[in-house]
């Protein structure tokens, strides 16, 4: 029997937007745990943070 874990719809609608069009979603999520990376604190200078937070705020 396989492992279930429980996302709530708006994680998978999130998600859906990083699967490629032939990919399962455990094929997704092990590709992004395999590729991303955590942001080390610190890792942005003030110049990137401060555009990033107006992207956001868009």
């Amino acid at each position: 029997m396989s492992p279930s874990i429980w996302i709530s719809g708006g994680t998978k609608r999130m998600l859906a937007t990083r699967k490629l069009e032939d990919e399962t979603f455990d094929e997704l999520l092990s590709r992004l745990a395999q590729s991303e990376r955590p942001i080390a604190i610190g890792a942005w200078s003030a110049n990137e943070a401060d555009y990033a937070r107006a992207v956001v705020k868009r």
